[in-house]
């Protein structure tokens, strides 16, 4: 065998989850070998939507400006009955989290632009043809055994070896069969024919989901002119059969005047899945994206829910590697993230049945009920702007209770007694949920989002007050240490006012929309503890801060060690 080549973290699978977990490893300065079996990248369409959960973490890895030629914001979906009436609407017009809600993709395209973006580090590389073949791991390290063409074409045996390896092969994925973990969930029997052709024949820019009980169908706009259907096969219809120009022609008829002028891109029998592993952790082997949990394609989740798990995951694995935080933090990963890919999953296939009735009778039930739900606007809004997709909201992991201060949990409720509470517009915690991102005016730039103006690490942000006055020294010193960005939001009228006071190390923010000032209005949580990953580890009144910080602390198994001089001991030492 090879010498064995050494990196922090070995990522198995160059799809978009590895390449995003790479980009984020990467830009923390953590070295990554990425070993994908296949000679390239996939080049054909697969995922189709995008949401802005997803662009938030494209922006923190710097890539905004390479992926958003390839995307469709504000992706308006229409489910229309068999008579081509529109019963429900979802076109949801915030804009929270800094970036539209839905957008339509090119994943292929995407997914290049993440991988080119690995250049940019030296420490990353992405190694094609490389199949893995065994893993060996031990206290200290793990292994992935590499079966690879060598220039003579002759097969060669290479050894990796890293702190941690994480599986991002998908649905099929040997790391997850490694780790003996189940894979609860269901397959329905019911297949569909995916069509992709270029030169959009239609040039509608949206979604079309046909809730026809003759046969149910798909219809969406993509970028670079690219339509796909999306057919329901009957049973007793074989892919052969199916995948047969003519057939597909003749389901074409309907949607296009001469189905044969087409420039197909491919034709493709799928069956959709929802299942969620037990555990997306055992040892020193993780799994995530496709390889933790498979998504039916309705609520468009697939891709999004990877790109959570490598935005959870990402900041942990740098916390553990530089010797910030110890092993167990890892443990939250799959506290966090299971439950909310397991919401993900269940309302993807209910939402698939209530398309995918062929029952005319039920049908022309579904469509009423639909139709007289659609009078009362409440309900009309709460379809239209998406609120029923379950955001995530984490009990369990880097979290501390506002109420209590309890370290690891946090209940979704402010239950205090103190007049603060009692009076707030909302009780509802903002614990372990997206902190918001609106755009600020700092001292250097106007009109920026919030996360380019804090930096992509720790941050504990103040609205009206300076942190350093509100916090005693023992716990700026923890922060310090944590390397936690210290931040002042105040309205714009008093920010050059806030800049001379409050000194160079205090990043002032003006709130020159009201969007902030809104948001602490709400809320009695005037300090907020937010995390790598946008999500508030902790939220509280001024006196209990110290109390939280070292709730969060423990939680993350805070070692203390400084983040500029922490770094974990080489593997050839």
């Amino acid at each position: 065998m090879n010498t064995t080549h050494d990196s922090d973290v070995i990522i198995v699978g160059a799809g978009p989850v590895g390449l995003m977990l790479a980009n984020i490893l990467g830009m923390y300065g953590r070295s990554v070998t990425v070993l994908e079996a296949l000679d390239d990248l996939v080049d054909y369409p697969r995922g189709v939507g995008l949401d802005d959960e997803s662009f938030r973490t494209i922006q923190t890895v710097g890539l905004v400006d390479t992926v958003r030629p390839h995307t469709n914001p504000q992706h308006i979906m229409r489910l229309v009955n068999g008579a081509g009436k529109v019963i429900l609407v979802n076109n949801p017009q915030t804009v929270e989290f800094g970036w539209e809600r839905k957008h339509g993709f090119i994943q292929p395209e995407v997914d290049r632009a993440l991988y080119e973006g690995l250049s940019r580090f030296d420490d990353v590389r992405v190694l094609f043809g490389h199949q893995v073949e065994h893993v060996e791991e031990d206290g200290d390290s793990v292994t992935a055994i590499a079966r690879t063409t060598g220039p003579g074409g002759e097969i060669e045996e290479r050894r990796f070896r890293a702190h941690y390896l994480v599986g991002c092969e998908g649905g099929k994925s040997p790391t997850r069969k490694r780790l003996g973990v189940t894979f609860e969930g269901e397959s329905p029997s019911t297949r569909w024919l995916v069509v992709d052709v270029n030169n959009d024949p239609l040039g509608t820019p949206n979604v079309f989901l046909g809730a026809d009980p003759k046969r149910p169908y798909v219809s969406i706009g993509l970028p670079h002119a690219v339509r796909r259907w999306e057919f329901m096969l009957h049973d007793g219809e074989t892919e052969e059969q199916v995948t047969d120009p003519a057939f597909v022609n003749a389901l074409l008829a309907e949607h296009v005047p001469d189905p044969s002028k087409l420039e197909f891109i491919r034709r493709r029998v799928f069956t959709h899945h929802g299942r969620v592993a037990s555990n997306f952790r055992k040892g020193r082997q993780i799994i995530a994206g496709d390889a933790a949990h498979l998504m039916p394609v309705w609520m468009g989740q697939g891709w999004n829910s990877g790109m959570r798990d490598a935005t959870n995951l990402g900041w942990k694995l740098t916390a553990v590697l530089s010797g910030q935080a110890g092993d167990d933090l890892l443990d939250t990963y799959t506290d966090e993230r299971k439950d909310h890919a397991q919401a993900m999953v269940d309302l993807s296939l209910t939402f698939g049945k209530f398309i995918k009735i062929t029952n005319p009778a039920a049908a022309a039930l579904r469509d009423a009920a639909s139709s007289a739900l659609n009078l009362f606007p409440q309900v009309k809004s709460y379809f239209a702007d998406m609120r029923f997709k379950p955001m995530p909201r984490y009990t369990r992991g880097v979290l501390a209770d506002p109420t209590t201060q309890a370290s690891g949990r946090a209940a979704a409720q402010l239950t205090s007694r103190l007049v603060p509470v009692r009076t707030a517009n909302s009780t509802v915690s903002p614990v372990g949920v997206q902190f918001p991102q609106p755009r600020v005016n700092t001292r250097d730039a106007a009109d920026v989002l919030l996360d380019d103006a804090i930096g992509n690490w720790w941050s504990v942000l103040v609205w009206g007050n300076n942190p350093r006055d509100l916090l005693p020294q023992e716990s700026l010193d923890k922060l310090e240490a944590l390397g936690a960005r210290l931040v002042a939001m105040v309205p714009e009228t008093q920010r050059e006012w806030a800049e001379r006071y409050m000194g160079d190390d205090v990043v002032v923010l003006g709130d020159h929309t009201g969007r902030l000032k809104k948001w602490f209005d709400d809320r009695p949580t005037p300090i907020v503890f937010l995390r790598p990953d946008r999500f508030v580890a902790g939220a509280c009144l001024a006196q209990h801060a110290p109390a939280t910080l070292d709730a969060i602390l423990a939680a993350m198994a805070f070692t203390g060690r400084p983040a500029s001089v922490a770094s974990q001991p080489s593997l050839a030492n």
